[in-house]
């Protein structure tokens, strides 16, 4: 009978990465999944969102317009970018994706985006967070997609903004625990 341990299969439900050829692929394919997943999902949101803020400029402009564009922006590259993204959402995402490759699991693995944004193996406040989270995106989603232009493109700017600080974030973090 062969030792489950020194093949690289899985023990405990955990595949040792630092055990065979194979277990080492699965893990470091899992993590990049996760991290992968997540920068995919912003990128494809901002690819969209940005088509719909472009398109508000076929609309006239007053001049509450452009002050409005001029405050989402920046504050949603705070509140959303810097406060949602760098300090909280990314930082989660890398030390998740680390753990997919230093302890994997089937369902880790299969699952990694989902588990690198949380949705599951956190603590109780982490999960219900992020669901809250969700659930609360989605209603925002429904309100803004009612909008007429140019204020959904407005809003969408704004968005984009913060969308894509947060991409670059998930990956400078990602980089950075991937090296450490």
């Amino acid at each position: 009978m062969a030792d489950v341990a020194s093949t690289g299969a899985q023990t405990d439900g955990v595949v040792n990465a630092n055990r065979g050829l194979a277990g080492g692929a699965v893990a470091t394919a899992g993590a990049l999944w996760a991290i992968g997943g997540i920068v995919g999902l912003l990128v494809w949101a901002v690819y969209r969102l940005a088509r719909i803020s472009i398109a508000a400029f076929d609309h006239p402009f007053a001049w509450y317009h452009w002050a409005s564009l001029l405050a989402i922006i920046p504050f949603m590259a705070w509140s959303e970018g810097f406060r949602g993204f760098q300090l909280r959402f990314s930082p989660r995402v890398a030390e998740r994706a680390m753990t997919v490759r230093n302890q994997p699991t089937l369902r880790r693995v299969v699952l990694a985006p989902l588990f690198a944004a949380g949705y599951f193996e956190g603590t109780r406040r982490e999960r219900l967070g992020v669901w809250l989270g969700t659930a609360g995106i989605l209603v925002l989603i429904v309100i803004v997609h009612r909008l007429d232009q140019p204020w959904r493109g407005i809003l969408d700017a704004g968005v984009v903004v913060g969308l894509s600080w947060g991409t670059i974030a998930t990956l400078a973090l990602s980089v950075r625990a991937w090296r450490s």
